[in-house]
């Protein structure tokens, strides 16, 4: 596939934000060379084209093959293969490169063959461990194909984190809450669960997850229906709901419109936390009825987003 028909393939991004809500993903597909194909979500994907000329630099991390000037802007560039220690692909580099944004930070991937982007719903989109063992934790979910062909959804979270260390937390100031008060939140990656965790323990409050969204939804049903019988006002179970965007089986768009269409969860806010940063996905979140869209990761944005709506009585 050339720089040309690549770019075709990702004009119109923005626009497929329509999606969000229907409970659809459209997901690029990719191969490493070997038999397994890799998907990657199209809105975290910002182009495609053939492998530029990459400048060697030394103690670099593992898989880490050196930097690009990308429209002044200087990004390291990781071939994929060698990063997740395939075997049996192709010898060199791959001969193309997918840039990717996650956190305010880019990031080159270098792939074998890019070759076309396919819709899927949500309730085909499995974490892995239900399917089968992901490989160092960097397959976030699996999609099977209508040909019954496996797709290794890439965690770019966990690629990152595992390449070039996690955020460091700072210090954050505690929210002005009981000791009791709780969150609730919904991350499908084990590195934004581990990190959110982190923000809300210095913010000093207790939390609970959920790992996608069918699962929050029933949980959340659950503690709604467990607060109902002892006659206790859910804001004492839960005083605030944090919820990622994509999530294998059940979206945040749409986790989100189940919890603001139940009049249980009236008084509780629900904030969206999504690498899907652009202003279309945050009207999409207001207009399912988000109370606050904060970008990931930003550890002081995130607490600062939080704690006003946890303070508030």
């Amino acid at each position: 596939m050339d720089l040309v028909e690549s770019k075709n393939l990702l004009d119109s991004v923005d626009a497929r934000t329509r999606l969000a809500g229907s409970n659809k993903m459209e997901i690029l597909l990719f191969s490493l060379g070997t038999r397994e194909i890799f998907g990657i979500n199209v809105f975290k994907v910002r182009e495609v084209g053939r492998t530029p000329h990459i400048t060697k630099t030394p103690n670099m991390p593992h898989g880490v093959e050196g930097l690009i000037s990308l429209r002044g802007n200087v990004i390291p560039v990781l071939s994929l293969a060698s990063f997740m220690r395939l075997d049996g692909g192709p010898e060199g580099l791959g001969k193309t490169m997918m840039v990717a944004e996650y956190s305010k930070r880019t990031l080159g991937f270098l792939v074998h063959e890019v070759d076309r982007i396919i819709r899927v719903d949500w309730e085909r989109v499995k974490a892995p461990e239900s399917v089968l063992s992901s490989n160092q934790g960097l397959i976030t979910a699996v999609i099977e194909l209508e040909n019954g062909g496996l797709v290794s959804i890439l965690d770019v979270e966990q690629v990152l984190a595992n390449a070039f260390g996690e955020v460091l937390i700072i210090d954050i100031q505690p929210a002005r809450v009981p000791p009791d008060t709780t969150v609730f939140f919904v991350d499908d990656s084990i590195v934004a669960r581990r990190k959110i965790s982190e923000v809300l323990d210095k913010l000093g409050v207790r939390h609970k997850h959920a790992t996608n969204g069918l699962e929050a939804w029933t949980r959340l049903q659950g503690i709604a229906a467990h607060a109902q019988q002892s006659g206790r006002d859910i804001r004492d179970e839960i005083r605030l709901i944090l919820a990622d965007a994509e999530m294998p089986e059940m979206d945040g768009y749409v986790l989100t419109k189940n919890i603001k269409s139940d009049p249980r969860f009236a008084d509780v806010p629900v904030v969206m936390h999504s690498s899907l940063s652009s202003e279309a996905n945050r009207a999409m979140g207001k207009a399912v009825g988000v109370d606050a869209y904060v970008a990931k990761f930003d550890a002081e944005a995130l607490a600062d987003t939080l704690r006003p709506l946890i303070e508030r009585s």
